[in-house]
């Protein structure tokens, strides 16, 4: 008698236990649909005609695939005068971003290599001034980088907005490499400097391996934050030298008669589309990276 209510009680627990995870996996499925359903329309905005846009639903698939607003986004329209496109921007960025990233990431490793591995006195406030630059809203430093990119004379210029970066970047970098190294054990470096090893032969022999997780963290963040930067790029660069943050801002902004949505959704696929493709492919590994350094520290 006991057996059976034991096992009457097993099955109502599976069947409440199921029902209740079809409602979690039904209420997943309307916060996902809920937030693809702007991707789903700007992408096929962006494969219709201006007429079939006027015409039909938002939500209606295209007739036929017009690839003209994505060639009219990239290329332009081909006029000289007030014709605003993402090929010469988009190359911008690229160049923005790659030499930003890698120099960040690898100063922010060091940092918290230094800061963690070879404490000296004072370490623990210089952390804390690493950390209270993390808080420093971009507002903040706009006119003293900009009075130090003219002193430097290298304002409107891509080399000026990668030192932007990289110095704004630094706190955040030095932040997530110094509380992944604490979690590593200090014998690993007291080993290396008996045998004769120095500061970087410590760092990119042992440290630098054995740092993926964190490094690809680091990737992630600095890559977004550069690449979806707008502020920075309106501020400290103008014309051909700005970023595609801009140019998507200005193409959007500027109308010569009517408003062409089609051209303007294929653009912010464009300029989307790399940070899109970081977090497809590298995105299980940032909540990896996180959590790998999260115990101590």
């Amino acid at each position: 008698m006991k057996e059976n209510n034991f096992q009457s009680l097993e099955i109502k627990s599976k069947k409440k236990k199921t029902f209740y995870r079809w409602i979690l996996f039904l209420i997943l499925g309307i916060f996902a649909l809920y937030y693809i359903t702007p991707l789903y329309v700007m992408i096929v905005t962006s494969f219709k005609s201006m007429e079939e846009i006027r015409q039909g639903n938002l939500l209606y698939l295209p007739q036929t695939l017009n690839f003209e607003s994505w060639k009219v986004a990239w290329h332009g329209q081909g006029f000289s005068a007030g014709d605003v496109y993402l090929k010469t921007y988009f190359w911008n960025s690229v160049k923005l971003v790659v030499p930003a990233v890698i120099i960040s990431t690898l100063l922010g490793a060091i940092n918290g290599y230094a800061l963690t591995k070879w404490r000296f006195k004072g370490d623990s406030w210089i952390f804390l001034l690493f950390l209270f630059g993390t808080f420093i809203p971009y507002q903040a430093i706009l006119l003293p980088m900009s009075r130090t990119l003219g002193a430097m004379g290298i304002s409107n210029s891509i080399g000026g907005l990668i030192l932007v970066h990289v110095v704004y970047g630094l706190c955040f970098t030095t932040l997530f490499c110094r509380n992944y190294y604490i979690s590593i054990s200090d014998e690993i470096v007291k080993a290396a400097r008996i045998d004769g090893a120095g500061f970087f032969k410590i760092f990119f022999k042992i440290m630098l391996p054995i740092s993926t997780p964190i490094l690809v963290v680091t990737v992630i963040w600095q890559f977004t934050m550069i690449w979806n930067d707008f502020l920075f790029g309106a501020t400290f660069t103008f014309g051909e030298e700005a970023p595609v943050q801009v140019a998507l801002n200005n193409m959007v902004l500027t109308s010569t008669s009517v408003k062409r949505y089609n051209v303007d959704m294929a653009a912010a696929i464009i300029a989307g589309f790399p940070t899109l493709i970081v977090y497809i492919l590298a995105g299980k590994y940032f909540i990896r990276g996180l959590t790998a350094g999260s115990v101590k520290g």
